[in-house]
């Protein structure tokens, strides 16, 4: 993905079609524009650029400025986006006070599929651990998260990680094993379980749930891995 494909992803990310989002970076790349310089720079007819303009002045990504002729100034992306943020935040804790039905429960067996899907619920996990956190995965996957792993560490929480090579932060318990691969595994409070595959590739599939037997098994599988890997290195010692 070149930057900007992943520039315009990530404006429609913040609510914005395709084509606005390529509009708005052209306001941002070329400053105050008419719609006629807009669809010639764009290469969209005159039309559509007043259509996408008008849009983008509606969703807060550009000022109409009333000159001789109509032109459009861009929002910064630093404003447009923390608007975006801040009404998306108010949102949120609306809907969260008034769900029209109990939350679903998590005991029984999701399949989650897609990198950025499991990324997410990876992350949530971490932002909802309460006490402890055991992670198996490679490196790659540790450097992607080590923010998390920070913030858990510096609020005390209990976090053990397995993974395939030396990987440290202060109060985080690390066992050093074989190569990992894309093959990852995280029980959260001993309640939660996510384990599959996840990386850069076309399979990313991951097993979620917080059936309480499979929560068990799991959770013995990866202590009998740490008692192996604290095994076969008391043996690489001697």
């Amino acid at each position: 993905m070149t930057e900007e494909d992943r520039f315009i992803r990530y404006l429609m990310d913040f609510g914005l079609s395709r084509q606005e989002a390529l509009v708005y970076r052209e306001l941002l790349s070329g400053g105050k524009q008419s719609g006629y310089e807009i669809a010639k720079e764009a290469g969209i007819s005159r039309s559509n650029a007043y259509t996408t303009l008008a849009a983008l002045v509606e969703k807060g990504a550009a000022y109409l400025v009333e000159e001789s002729a109509k032109r459009y100034i861009p929002v910064s992306i630093e404003e447009f986006c923390g608007n975006r943020l801040r009404r998306m935040e108010g949102e949120r804790e609306w809907l969260m006070e008034n769900l029209p039905y109990e939350n679903a429960g998590e005991d029984g067996y999701i399949t989650v599929e897609g990198e950025t899907n499991i990324r997410d619920r990876m992350l949530n996990l971490l932002d909802r651990a309460e006490e402890r956190v055991y992670l198996s995965c490679s490196l790659d996957c540790l450097e992607q998260i080590r923010p998390w792993l920070e913030r858990l560490a510096i609020s005390g929480k209990k976090v053990v990680l397995i993974t395939d090579s030396t990987f440290e932060i202060p109060g985080v318990t690390v066992y050093v094993t074989d190569p990992k691969g894309r093959q990852i595994g995280l029980i959260a409070d001993s309640r939660y379980v996510l384990t599959g595959e996840y990386g850069q590739g076309s399979m990313n599939t991951c097993l979620y749930s917080g059936q309480r037997n499979f929560v068990t098994v799991f959770k013995n599988a990866l202590a009998n891995e740490i008692e192996l890997i604290k095994i076969q290195k008391g043996e690489e010692r001697r």
